[in-house]
């Protein structure tokens, strides 16, 4: 990796398992079109550590989003506390990559045009974000489509290229919304161990929310089962699965038994 994009560690000179990052009885209520309050998120607490992947696991329209969004400061929260590295969220956080389920890629932008958009944002692109992007596209196996269009690539592609234009900031955080939840069952399998490499790579600090019990445990160091709306949490489940970890062990039998009590805390299970 390009030295000069290489961000120092959050917690640099602090206690390496302190948090940092803490959710406290956090909520969310939203105006119905009636003008009645709806709550869509109920007293949700639960820290991380840094390098930690953290997945809100839970069913569709449950509020994992809404937290999500809370927690990138795309959207104010009605209640409780959000911190990272010690300051409030209170707006978008500029140490934060954000990757949603569609890829969101500008059509008229080649592949690394899209990746390096933030830098222009910032302003920061020059010959090292430019030479940094070249680095990621490769380490997605992107190598040799640099100057291609989005239409060109496949699905799993496209979100390869939205996952290097979430990292190209160097963010300590990377948010991810159902990335991989619209990609075939052998993408999205590819997609995981593709994610595991760059997380152990890049050490960032990775908040995942998925409807599947099974990508939820083969990804997390530890998954937050939410309830159904509004979304509190359910379960605080442990992956207590060394890495790295290879597709083998969705067969073993400690591997079905962390999915069976995430299911049965979703109600899912007999």
């Amino acid at each position: 990796m390009n030295e000069q994009l290489i961000r120092m560690p959050m917690g640099a000179g602090q206690d390496p398992d302190a948090p940092i990052g803490q959710l406290e009885k956090v909520n969310k209520v939203f105006l119905s079109k009636k003008g009645d309050d709806v709550i869509a998120v109920q007293d949700v607490s639960f820290s991380f550590r840094e390098g930690e992947f953290i997945s809100l696991l839970g069913p569709s329209g449950c509020g994992k989003t809404t937290v999500l969004k809370m927690m990138g400061g795309l959207i104010e929260r009605t209640g409780g506390a959000i911190t990272i590295a010690g300051s409030d969220v209170s707006g978008p956080y500029p140490d934060v990559g954000m990757v949603f389920q569609a890829p969101t890629l500008m059509p008229w932008r080649s592949v690394l045009d899209n990746v390096l958009f933030p830098m222009e944002v910032l302003p920061a692109k020059n010959k090292a974000s430019r030479e940094y992007a070249m680095e990621l596209l490769n380490m997605v196996g992107l190598h040799g489509f640099e100057m291609s269009r989005p239409n060109q690539l496949s699905g799993g592609m496209q979100q390869r290229v939205a996952l290097c234009r979430a990292l190209i900031h160097n963010p300590a955080i990377l948010l991810m919304d159902e990335p991989f939840g619209a990609l075939d069952e052998l993408t999205r399998l590819e997609m995981n161990a593709l994610l595991l490499d760059v997380r152990q790579k890049m050490k960032t600090t990775v908040i995942f929310v998925t409807h599947s019990i099974s990508e939820a445990v083969y990804l997390s160091d530890t998954v937050y089962v939410f309830s159904k709306r509004p979304a509190s949490i359910a379960l605080e489940l442990n992956i207590d699965i060394p890495y790295p970890r290879s597709s083998e062990i969705r067969y073993g039998e400690h591997f079905n038994n962390l999915k069976y009590r995430a299911g049965e805390a979703l109600g899912i299970t007999r």
